[in-house]
């Protein structure tokens, strides 16, 4: 490539570190494509001729043909996928191949490629994390109305719906989509045209294949264009809170399917044995979701790490960019792919989740909020009120409810004798009927809206 300038060849430890092809390979079909609008745009400028145009845009296709059937070779003298497809070009159609490079730069050429390539991967997130909302939102409906226990600390807090609980996520991973959504918009400019650094003499057309390509418009600035990796940053920092939020998700599962809990039964598909133990059913699947997250932050800050003290425009350091977008990319695939699958299969245990709803006073604030609503008490009079109530109900070891009016009264004689229904547990969920609230009425009304949602394309 450069044998005009150099007398010899590059070291062997020169040439493997040199060359990024067994990675960036990956980026094949949008080295074609941004390939094949470079030439038809060169072509109707009258930059090469109508003939060449066409014939490289030809050899492009059998090129892409081959490499769909026989995958990219390695070839280290080639260094990267931009010069393997210009090779094989050149062995399809001879020494025309050569106009191809006419007013790009190879940097120009891997950030339009790679622009390309993330825009695709966001693709592929936002499909995949949109079926795990639809899995969200089917079991949610389900189970509008199964009691839980709510907690903060991991302290039963609150009763609360399973149908809620489960919405939680799904307002996550809304989220996570706009997130991705908006990197997309700012990645859709074309740095095409932008050539080395500096732009080019010939009359190229930016906007042609910045259309082409399906951009919204060209950069606007060439060094920027060149140097520029706040999409692949973008996507990563997308990637890192959407994998921390299935994180989140995935040891909720582990803690239920654990013994001590008991809400859930794994199905045999998304679990694992033990060698030695055979009575173990493990949650491997939601463990390696959880793990992946580290992994994937890990990549964030890698990329991070890589860009920040780099001098307009292109450095080497910058051929590294790619892998911990890739890795990234795989691992929060198949995290996403993971949790949807568990979540439509999960064997919920109702009962369970109940019967830990019943312990542990969890309708205290109920009490609380009575004497506030009935009485006028103050809250925080109310709330020292309670406290008694419960301390007198763990020492006779039992449920607030099962506490007698007598002995509540003893406690304060403004608790009315409606106070007893009011601490049931259903009582509590269903009264936590405020905009946004777990009462099953406003579980089902926040499916229906997530539905609709979806079914609109949001």
């Amino acid at each position: 490539m450069w044998g005009g300038r150099f007398a010899e060849g590059p070291a062997a430890v020169m040439r493997e570190i040199n060359a990024s092809i067994p990675f960036d390979k990956r980026l094949w079909r949008q080295d074609i494509a941004g390939s094949k609008a470079h030439v038809a745009m060169l072509g109707a400028q009258g930059i090469v001729s109508p003939e060449d145009a066409a014939r490289i845009a030809d050899g492009l296709d059998r090129v892409a043909a081959v490499y769909a059937a026989e995958g990219v070779p390695e070839d280290l003298a080639l260094e990267d996928i931009h010069m393997a497809t210009e090779s094989r070009l050149a062995e399809e159609i001879g020494a025309v191949a050569g106009r191809l490079h006419t007013a790009r730069s190879r940097n120009d050429q891997v950030a339009t490629d790679f622009r390309l390539w993330v825009r695709d991967a966001i693709d592929a997130v936002d499909a995949g994390l949109k079926a795990l909302q639809t899995a969200l939102v089917a079991r949610a409906d389900a189970h509008a109305a199964t009691v839980m226990p709510g907690y903060t600390h991991l302290q039963a807090a609150q009763p609360v719906t399973l149908g809620h609980h489960l919405l939680a996520y799904y307002e996550m991973v809304r989220r996570d989509r706009s997130r991705f959504r908006d990197a997309r918009a700012r990645l859709n400019e074309c740095p095409l045209g932008a050539a080395a650094l500096a732009g080019t003499g010939f009359p190229i057309d930016r906007r042609a294949t910045a259309a082409a390509l399906g951009f919204d418009r060209p950069t606007a600035n060439s060094l920027d264009s060149v140097s520029d990796r706040d999409f692949a940053l973008d996507y990563l920092m997308a990637a890192a809170q959407a994998s921390l939020h299935l994180s989140r998700l995935a040891e909720e599962i582990v803690l239920w399917a654990s013994q001590p809990f008991g809400f859930v039964r794994l199905p045999d598909q998304w679990s694992t044995g033990s060698s030695i133990m055979p009575q173990k059913r493990n949650p491997d699947a939601a463990e390696l979701v959880r793990g992946h997250a580290g992994r994937i932050t890990g990549c964030l800050t890698a990329l991070m790490i890589t860009m920040k003290g780099l001098p307009l425009a292109y450095s080497k350091d910058m051929q590294d960019d790619k892998p911990p977008v890739f890795e990234a990319h795989d691992l929060l695939a198949l995290s996403i792919a993971a949790m949807t699958g568990m979540i439509e299969t999960l064997d919920f245990r109702p009962e369970r989740m109940r019967a830990a709803a019943e312990a542990g006073f969890i309708t205290a604030t109920d009490l609380a909020d009575r004497l506030v609503r009935v009485a006028g008490v103050p809250f925080r009079e109310a709330h020292h009120i309670t406290g008694a109530a419960v301390k007198l109900a763990e020492q006779q070891g039992c449920a607030l409810s099962d506490l007698s009016l007598e002995a509540l009264q003893a406690i304060d004689p403004r608790i009315d004798e409606g106070v007893q229904a009011a601490l049931s547990i259903d009582a509590s969920v269903a009264a936590r009927a405020s905009e946004g609230g777990t009462a099953p009425e406003r579980v089902r009304e926040a499916v229906a809206r997530a539905r609709a949602a979806l079914e609109a394309g949001a």
